[in-house]
């Protein structure tokens, strides 16, 4: 048998008495004749007292690393200034015939939402969830009319937890229903008649909220004025235990569908016509395809799918007879290569659709039998989101690049004109003093793979520039030009921000996706370093100026970049983070990314594969120089479980890999990264960017 075990302080400790000494056991387990240590096993139990002394530990080492950076305050004050700015979302109209909007004039955590009798009408508040804690820390996820307007059901999660909580509210007063669904998740409210469609779990064990998977997820129907306990299922799969469950409902009552997640990398979909009361048909048992419902008119449905298109087709069929051979083909793929993204109503004879191309947002308005009328123009290389509906024709959209705020604009659907409605502009920051560029360049078997940088105009390749690599590569997810504040400090001090399109994620269809995962997923790691590589051979900067950093998937995707190839970066910044491959499908719903990764009990083919690249499974332990490591994770984040970071985190403060620091940062009250407070977001960037500065070894010409 062979045995792969995982760094454990072998080889020369001279630098590492600062780090805490973490819970350890001897945990060997094995995985098709693999054996494979695991001796920060303890680590996964997260609410254990040893664990929490650590974190304490952990926290306290980072803290008086981070304070001591005689920068850092500077780093903070500005970044607090560049995210107080007026922040507008877009207009729509609720069911009440009033017009609402989300606004936060920069002096909030959270956005306030607002209503007002007409467009330029005075708002008046009707949510504030900046009230509804004292820190911030509760965010609102979701607000749901419903039909008639009379009630407004909400969802709100606490800490940055994907646990859902819905409350209801007359709107028009404003008064609370005593209504409240608790252990909602990934769920909005689907009204019908006198009551609401929700998607739960049962309650989970105490103290294991945030850790213990969660199965047999549920629709639930819920009717106004009665306790939650008395909520009537209206859909399970108890054969399925890992599937997602949620039903999207007609707004004239005509029908109602249910889609299915968790397996696949799509959605099954099953209908039912309710006036016809004919029971469910299947539109797609598999979840090998995208199909997001659109809109549900008058028993039609209508659908984006990538189902006979890779990159995907907008169709319609009755919820009587939904099966394939029915479906209506109103937009068809794009043959000239670009990926349909979303597609809308706006008025009743009109829709919407934006397609990537290259990684960029382009809108079209079409006729509802599918002739396309004109595209929408853009200024330049960036994201858009519009407002529509089918009931009004007003219709209003949003674009933002990477140093451009969310602007937004009317757009008038006979004329094709667009006007300003709100614009966004950052205290001493000047969007037309920089540049952003695409370049295409190749991967390690020759793929060319788009990434757009961004820079000051006056910054020449002359191998001394700073740059900030970012990078995410999985689950079908585009990266597209999107703008953040805090990318701003970057920029202003002169270093080059460079966005890759990896392998694995949507920006050219489902092969692009699918190029980058499972046993591709090698893909991924390749493209990210031959971006690094490209920037370094056109001589924009060197290793030696070099960071990366992605969250989530690209948490691990730094990771195993880091394990790869030490010698091409001088900073890496993990950020909530996939590091345990061989058993990140144990917790909360990481069963859920096995149709991307693959799992360690799919094949021994398969568990090799996962343990060749996993992050916390390939550190290295022989004196390699690492670069300077600062892990984020957070101890509400129940996406993925902050254990990952944690046991990666202690076996990279045991090894030998030289003496650049590496400390973790753990956040509380927070979570993934969702509904996040402006406050703590501050901070974490604060600390990220000092420690960057601090480790390249440049001091930022920071304003006070």
């Amino acid at each position: 048998m062979a045995t792969i075990f995982a760094a454990t302080g072998c080889g020369n400790r001279h630098n590492q008495a600062s780090y805490p000494v973490a819970p350890q056991d001897s945990t060997v387990y094995s995985c098709f004749g693999i054996e494979v240590a695991d001796p920060y096993r303890p680590l996964e139990n997260d609410t254990a007292a040893a664990t929490l002394e650590w974190v304490k530990a952990e926290n306290e080492v980072t803290r008086a690393y981070l304070d001591k950076i005689p920068f850092r305050n500077r780093i903070h004050n500005r970044l607090d200034t560049l995210n107080r700015y007026t922040r507008n979302g877009l207009p729509w109209k609720g069911n009440d015939g009033k017009y609402y909007y989300f606004a936060n004039d920069g002096q909030h955590n959270q956005s306030v939402l607002y209503r007002m009798d007409k467009l330029d009408g005075q708002p008046e508040v009707f949510l504030d969830p900046n009230k509804l804690s004292d820190d911030g820390t509760v965010a609102l996820t979701g607000v749901f009319q419903s039909t008639d307007g009379k009630y407004t059901a909400y969802t709100i999660s606490r800490s940055g937890s994907d646990w859902t909580e819905i409350y209801v509210m007359d709107t028009a007063t404003g008064t609370l229903l005593p209504d409240h669904i608790e252990w909602a998740k990934f769920t909005d409210a689907q009204w019908k008649g006198d009551g609401f469609y929700y998607s739960a779990y049962q309650a989970p064990e105490a103290g294991k909220e945030f850790s213990n998977a969660n199965e047999f997820h549920k629709v639930y129907y819920h009717k106004l004025g009665t306790p939650q306990s008395q909520d009537k299922i209206a859909y399970e799969d108890p054969k399925q235990p890992l599937h997602f469950h949620s039903a999207a409902v007609a707004e004239d009552g005509s029908a109602i569908a249910i889609l299915g997640g968790g397996e696949g990398i799509g959605e099954s979909v099953i209908l039912s016509d309710l006036r016809s009361n004919s029971g469910w048909k299947t539109m797609e048992a598999s979840q090998d395809y995208l199909n997001q419902i659109v809109d549900i008119v008058d028993g039609t449905a209508y659908v984006l799918t990538s189902n006979g298109a890779p990159r995907n087709r907008f169709v319609a069929v009755k919820a009587s007879s939904p099966a394939k051979e029915n479906w209506k083909e109103i937009i068809a793929e794009d043959p000239d290569g670009g990926v349909l993204t979303s597609v809308q109503f706006a008025g009743p004879d009109h829709f919407i659709a934006v397609f990537d191309r290259d990684a960029s947002n382009h809108a079209y308005l079409y006729s509802t039998d599918g002739k396309k009328i004109r595209e929408i123009e853009f200024p330049t290389y960036g994201t858009a989101s519009f407002s529509a509906g089918r009931k009004e024709n007003d219709v209003f959209y949003s674009f933002s690049s990477f140093v451009y705020p969310s602007t937004i604009y009317s757009y008038d659907i006979a004329s094709g004109d667009s006007k300003l409605y709100k614009t966004t502009e950052i205290s001493d920051f000047n969007p037309e003093d920089y540049i952003t560029e695409q370049v295409f360049y190749p991967s390690a078997d020759g793929t060319k793979i788009p990434m757009f940088t961004v820079r000051r105009k006056d910054v020449k390749p002359d191998g001394t520039n700073p740059v900030y690599l970012y990078g995410y590569g999985g689950f079908n997810i585009t990266l597209n030009p999107s703008f953040n504040p805090n990318r701003l400090l970057w920029l202003e001090n002169g270093g080059i921000y460079a966005q890759a399109n990896l392998r694995g994620g949507a920006e050219y269809g489902e092969d692009w996706h699918l190029a980058g995962t499972k046993m591709q997923k090698e893909n991924v790691f390749n493209d990210f370093i031959a971006a690094a590589e490209y920037m370094i051979q056109n001589n924009w900067t060197k290793p030696e100026l070099l960071t990366i950093e992605g969250g989530s998937n690209g948490g691990l995707l730094v990771g195993a970049t880091v394990n790869k190839r030490p010698d091409l970066f001088k900073v890496a910044i993990p950020r909530v983070g996939v590091m345990d491959m061989m058993r990140y499908h144990l917790f909360t719903i990481g069963w859920n990314w096995a149709a991307d990764y693959g799992t360690s009990e799919d094949s021994e083919e398969m568990a090799r594969y996962l343990l060749g690249y996993s992050p916390l499974h390939n550190i290295r332990n022989d004196g390699t120089p690492y670069p300077a490591i600062l892990v984020t994770t957070a101890d509400h984040d129940d996406r993925v479980v902050p254990a990952h970071s944690f046991k990666y985190a202690a076996a990279l403060q045991a090894a030998d890999t030289g003496d650049a620091p590496k400390l973790i940062r753990i956040d509380s009250k927070a979570g993934h990264g969702a509904g996040k407070p402006i406050a703590k977001v501050v901070d974490e960037y604060a600390d990220i960017y000092s420690f960057i500065y601090k480790n390249l070894g440049i001091t930022p010409d920071t304003a006070e």
